[in-house]
């Protein structure tokens, strides 16, 4: 019986652009993909995410936001900013409250409903890449 991969042995190059305005959840949710061998950068809300983006958007392999967030633009703008720049980098939105769908989001998205457990968060970022992979190939 051959062992089975770990999700290391699938890692995407570059790292996680993870969006969250609450910084507990943010810390939580960097610490969890850290530990499953990810490379994460946090931002505190959309609009820091942008600006980290258009330095940066080569380096970022799967953007994850939050939908709703103060700020110029929320998670569901970014999402779109994203989708229409960078059609070729997944998105995964995040919402206690609110569906892609519900706030805006015009593009195909990974989504998990708040609260999530920790396998329910990594099967879908692991379903998000390969929602990407799929339709590049």
């Amino acid at each position: 019986m051959s062992p089975t991969p770990t999700a290391s042995e699938h890692l995407p190059d570059g790292l996680i652009l993870v969006v969250e305005d609450d910084p507990l959840i943010l810390e939580f949710l960097c610490e969890i993909l850290q530990e499953e061998g990810f490379k994460v950068e946090p931002q505190t809300s959309a609009d820091a995410a942008k600006l980290y983006l258009e330095e940066h958007a080569p380096e970022v392999a799967l953007l994850l936001t939050d939908i709703t967030m103060p700020g110029e633009i929320n998670g569901a703008g970014l999402a779109n900013l994203v989708g229409d720049r960078w059609p070729d980098k997944p998105v995964m939105v995040m919402s206690g409250y609110e569906t892609p769908e519900t706030s805006g989001v015009k593009h195909p998205v990974a989504f998990i409903k708040k609260p999530w457990a920790i396998g329910q968060l990594l099967d879908c970022v692991d379903s998000a890449f390969k929602s990407k992979a799929a339709r590049l190939h």
